[in-house]
């Protein structure tokens, strides 16, 4: 297939180095990224405000494609608020305690109670719930709080961030950027996910083992001591709720989102309609909770703690519109926010650059996932995880495209490595809700984590060429 290559191609391209080599030096990308929109629009339409106009219609069209990914993220995080309030969020963990006797145990319960949590509270409110009630169990067991955060970071802000399988953030925001529909991405990603999950976290368990058999890790006493002053929340009758009422409740939440994975499953529920289900059920359940907690101030309370999500949401997804919004204009989005100034034969931005790139180049899956795994990891070192996967999955596009075939599969791999590096497994600033709830230092996370990350890293890169 013959493909005609514009300077509005090789624009678009130059601007994405550009994007990479600012992720690299650690700077924000929004300057460059609107500049681009505003120099493709200038270039497109030769008028000087219409390119100015595209700018706000290209974040206009990027809030419209992410609104039900901030929507969900506010209100898992809204509910997430009047659970831990009520007290029913301690509740719903508290039986896994009972479980905990070994360090092992410990490592192992702590890691998959929070990747559990995670996948429907998102990471961020999971790590305050299952530190404040699991880490004082851990420690009196043996395992130091170094090993506490370590679990909850790899499980939780690495692999249930990394799939977001419930929620479908990450995939939504890669998907679109690739052109691809969000079950395709979640699909590829499951067997990705969970090879990188489970070499990364027996790498730090052995490491963890290791140093605590030669005695230069270990719980220290003042870890002991800075605990032994939390409140038992689990019996504080401060939260307006009797103790039996909050498991029976904590039961009831565990049910009905447990019957929307089965909903899922058997009506084949996928990207929205999925995230709708999970949306409106986390609604119903703030409502309710809200107002056997607060009673009286219920109608109140409810709304603060939706103002509190939607501040978490646009907080989190502020810095991902401008870079959402210029990736869009190398798709689909193209033809909606600017609609002139490509050759009629035109698939795009991105799939004009693959079958060009196709055409030159000899490419294989091999090139590929490791292209795709350097560019995630690259995008990830802003601390955000997010910001930048939609880079991701634009180049995914590319070399699928070029290759022929597994855009999916690279899709799904720039997501991991992205989140995995930035998401808060690496980067020092993004680690610091685990580190601070332990009470460690992130950087030391960060360290103790780089050989098992770098170790998953590679070995998924090598199964996703497979794949390919």
């Amino acid at each position: 297939m013959s493909i005609q290559l514009t300077s509005l191609h090789w624009v678009y391209l130059a601007f994405i180095l550009g994007i990479v080599i600012v992720m690299v030096m650690r700077r924000d990308t929004t300057l460059i990224c609107v500049a681009g929109i505003v120099v493709l629009g200038l270039m497109a339409t030769r008028s000087l405000p219409q390119a100015v106009s595209i700018v706000f219609t290209s974040f206009v069209y990027a809030i419209s494609e992410l609104l039900g990914t901030i929507l969900i993220i506010s209100v898992i995080i809204a509910m997430s608020k009047v659970l831990s309030a009520s007290g029913i969020s301690d509740a719903m963990i508290a039986p896994a305690a009972s479980l905990i006797k070994t360090p092992t145990m410990a490592y192992w319960i702590i890691g998959i109670v929070m990747m559990l949590i995670s996948w429907f509270f998102w990471p961020s409110p999971a790590v305050a719930l299952v530190g404040a009630v699991l880490l004082p169990v851990a420690l009196k067991v043996g395992l130091p709080a170094m090993g506490v955060a370590i679990a909850m970071n790899l499980f939780g802000h690495g692999i249930a961030l990394s799939g977001d399988f419930v929620i479908q953030g990450a995939p939504k925001l890669t998907a679109d950027a690739a052109g691809l529909a969000v079950g395709e991405v979640v699909a590829a990603s499951v067997p990705l996910v969970f090879i990188c999950g489970t070499v990364t976290t027996l790498v730090a368990f052995w490491l963890l083992r290791r140093d605590l058999r030669q005695g230069t890790l270990r719980v220290e006493s003042s870890e002991i001591t800075g605990v032994t002053g939390l409140p038992d929340r689990a019996n504080n009758s401060d939260f307006g709720l009797s103790p039996s009422l909050r498991k029976r409740l904590a039961l009831v939440i565990l049910v009905l989102f447990a019957i929307d994975v089965v909903v899922m499953v058997a009506a084949k529920l996928q990207g929205g309609e999925a995230t709708a289900l999970v949306g409106g059920t986390a609604v119903i359940i703030l409502l309710v909770v809200s107002m056997l907690t607060h009673r009286n101030r219920g109608l109140e309370k409810i709304t603060e703690y939706l103002i509190e999500g939607f501040q978490f949401g646009f907080r989190v997804f502020g810095p991902v519109i401008p870079i959402a919004a210029f990736f869009y204009l190398g798709d689909a989005g193209y033809f909606e926010i600017i609609g002139t100034g490509l050759p009629a034969s035109s698939q795009g931005l991105v799939n004009d650059l693959g079958i060009a790139l196709a055409s030159v180049a000899p490419l294989n899956s091999g090139i590929g996932a490791v292209t795709l795994t350097t560019v995630g990891a690259i995008t990830g070192l802003d601390g955000s995880g997010f910001s930048g996967i939609s880079l991701a999955g634009s180049v995914a596009k590319l070399f699928g495209t070029a290759i022929g075939y597994g855009t999916a599969t690279l899709t799904a791999l720039g997501q991991i490595a992205a989140i995995w590096v930035g998401g808060g497994t690496l980067v020092p600033w993004a680690l610091l809700p685990a580190a601070a709830i332990c009470g460690v230092d992130p950087f030391d996370v960060a360290r103790r984590n780089l050989i098992p990350v770098i170790t998953g890293l590679v070995v998924t890169t090598i199964a996703a060429a497979l794949i390919i």
